[in-house]
């Protein structure tokens, strides 16, 4: 019966993402068939043969060892707000995480390292090797392609840094597919976050997680050539952006310099849409208390999201359970989410659900996201900050319809 729904529950998200498109005539049947064979390619190869699985670890290994780096830089900043020897005794795995001075600066380095990539010719390298891999198989441009599988271990904002000269030139549906890929996976900065998190409750949390962001990667492709078709000519990555540095250290601090303006730009977003939200919160407490408790916009959007946790393959009678951890991840953020999912009691989620829910709730869509996702796209590309903004608030629908259909991959094949 599990495996039935999340067939179901397959057909039901790509029918979903098809009729929330903005054009539907224009949508086309290869980016869906596509994206699900390479999901399930993914899949199977990740659960089956786990020396795949470690070959990706060795890249999430050298994206730590960046991280590592950075963290070197805001201990010696910032102290132990920025990673450092704590002078205090956690009262919870991650209550010392401080997200300005420990994840964000990370733009930082990667900006400057862009920057310096570019300057060797590094990376249009890599830009035309994935326009022809990509152009093949998906009909997407080298420089999307890079995006997208940059956001498998970076974040949503650093990994289009890897590819700033081309974003000016993309199109409207590649901008879009750009920005969706970071909503629906996570970041190398949380990964051993949140496999902290989850190490009691999921065996082998880390592998899953990384697992996760790797399959919902075609997903995120799936998902949006749906939502906004590709109607323009791809942006094939084959012409290289002129090198305005004149040497290395000159690419290091030009890159440098570009990204704290972004890092400002993604602490404002971020402050503010999560005051939002708390003041829709707030708004919703002056209504009468609804089942013993508040109301709140996630407890509104657990109820709604009930029945899509029983088409990714969660049974009924644990499917508003499961409908409210998604409306944690979807409203607040998915760190929250995680850490309710591990502190539910043993019998309130079967051991198949809590593996979907880990898939499903492994991505970035969320609002607070929504900020650090405009705030540092429109520093990217501020010729194009209305277009960003306009598409800011979808790519959490986007997103979000992603992840799920990854969980939703997961339980056909479980």
């Amino acid at each position: 019966m599990g495996m039935f729904q999340s067939v179901l529950g397959l057909f039901a998200l790509v029918l979903l993402c098809w009729l929330l498109s903005e054009n539907r005539k224009a949508a086309r049947l290869r980016p869906v068939l596509t994206g699900l064979a390479l999901q399930f390619a993914v899949a199977l190869v990740l659960f089956k043969l786990p020396a795949c699985r470690q070959a990706f670890l060795w890249l999430n290994r050298a994206v730590a060892a960046v991280e590592e780096a950075t963290r070197s830089g805001t201990s010696f900043v910032f102290g132990y707000l920025g990673g450092g020897p704590l002078p205090f005794t956690e009262s919870y795995p991650g209550s010392a995480f401080v997200l300005a001075f420990q994840a964000i600066p990370l733009v930082l380095v990667v900006s400057a390292l862009s920057s310096l990539l570019f300057y060797w010719r590094v990376l249009p390298l890599v830009v035309r090797g994935f326009s022809w891999v990509l152009e093949k198989s998906m009909r997407i441009g080298g420089a999307l392609g890079l995006s997208v599988a940059a956001n498998v271990f970076v974040g949503m904002v650093e990994a289009p840094l890897i590819i700033k000269p081309y974003l000016g030139r993309m199109t409207r549906s590649e901008l879009f597919t750009c920005m969706t890929s970071g909503m629906a996976t996570i970041a190398g900065t949380v990964f051993i976050l949140y496999a902290g998190i989850l190490r009691q409750t999921i065996p082998d949390a880390l592998g899953h997680l990384l697992a996760a962001s790797v399959i919902s990667a075609p997903a995120a492709i799936l998902v949006s050539q749906l939502m906004i078709p590709e109607t323009e000519d791809i942006s094939l990555g084959r012409v290289d952006p002129p090198r305005t540095a004149m040497s290395s250290m000159d690419a290091v601090a030009q890159g440098t310099a570009d990204g704290i303006g972004l890092y400002l730009n993604i602490l404002a977003m971020l402050v503010v849409l999560i005051a939002l939200v708390a003041l829709g919160n707030s708004l919703l407490g002056l209504l009468p208390d609804l089942g013993g408790a508040p109301l709140s916009l996630q407890r509104l959007a657990g109820w709604i999201l009930a029945p899509l946790a029983w088409l990714l393959g969660v049974p009924w009678g644990e499917a508003h359970t499961a409908g409210t951890l998604l409306g944690v991840k979807v409203v607040l953020n998915e760190l929250l989410a995680f850490i309710d999912l591990a502190a539910l009691p043993p019998g309130a989620l079967s051991e198949r659900s809590r593996l979907i829910l880990t898939y499903a709730m492994c991505g970035f869509a969320n609002f607070g996201s929504l900020g650090i996702m405009i705030g540092g796209m429109r520093a990217l590309v501020p010729e194009r900050a209305r277009e960003v903004a306009a598409l800011g608030p979808r790519t959490i629908l986007s997103g979000f319809l992603a992840s799920c259909m990854t969980g939703a991959v997961v339980g056909v094949i479980l």
